[in-house]
């Protein structure tokens, strides 16, 4: 299967749920999430697997056992895509998703206790 079908198929169920979850107090918050990730689904289908974007997701591992796994930072990003804000589009949620992931590779250094110097 390809890449950006397996984005696409991840994020088609965040908009089934926004769409599930009417609200009259939300202002339309969750129609407006909805919207930006159905957007987004169909904008991932339509580009190359070669794509920058793509090929960052991929080199920080977020296409393993055949599926995608944005990590759990890239979820929460999706769960709340468009619910405030929707200035950003389908682009920028692709690359704030491999940010995420990539963040997600940063290896994590022990903080020094308290009196020892920390590791150079």
């Amino acid at each position: 299967m390809l890449r950006t079908c397996m984005i696409a198929d991840y994020l088609r169920p965040y908009a089934q749920w926004r769409i599930n979850r009417p609200d009259p107090c939300d202002d339309g918050r969750n129609a407006r999430a909805a919207i930006g990730l159905i957007d987004a689904a169909a904008y991932v289908a339509q580009l190359d697997d070669s794509s920058r974007v793509i090929v960052r997701l991929a080199i920080a591992g977020c296409f393993a056992l055949g599926r995608f796994n944005p990590g759990v930072e890239g979820e929460t990003l999706i769960r709340f895509w468009h619910y405030d804000d929707a200035t950003a589009g389908p682009s920028d949620l692709l690359e704030a998703l491999a940010a995420c992931a990539e963040r997600g590779l940063q290896p994590v250094l022990p903080r020094p206790r308290e009196g020892q110097a920390a590791p150079a």
